[in-house]
């Protein structure tokens, strides 16, 4: 079992992940538009500012660990909602690439929009 630090340090490369590939994938947007919460902090773990959210509406919860209670995750995710934004849990362990889990209909709606996109 990994001890508590580097856990934590394992957590935040994750969350410094997705920061930078959002900061990437907007790059009109400041550098502390979109923040990498500080581990132990209770909340979001991509923090958005009202400008980046108007662009990256979910609330996203970062777990990267080789045994993942999914449920439990889910459940934090939704907790952690402040606005009107859709939960987004970003899942990783070592060796993979990271995965999202939204809801379905937040899914569905995405699907739709590509095919718009390639209309």
């Amino acid at each position: 079992m990994a001890n508590p630090r580097s856990a934590k340090a394992k957590g935040r490369r994750l969350q410094n992940f997705v920061r930078d590939e959002l900061r990437q994938a907007f790059p009109f947007l400041h550098e502390d538009d979109i923040k990498s919460q500080i581990m132990g902090v209770n909340g979001e773990d991509i923090v958005l500012s009202p400008a980046a959210r108007k662009f990256i509406p979910y609330s996203i919860e970062c777990k990267n660990v080789e045994k993942l209670n999914f449920w439990a995750c889910v459940k934090q995710t939704e907790d952690n909602i402040k606005e009107e934004c859709c939960p987004a849990l970003i899942v990783k362990k070592n060796g993979t690439k990271p995965y999202v889990a939204v809801p379905i209909e937040e899914f569905i709606k995405l699907v739709k929009q590509q095919h718009v996109t390639n209309d």
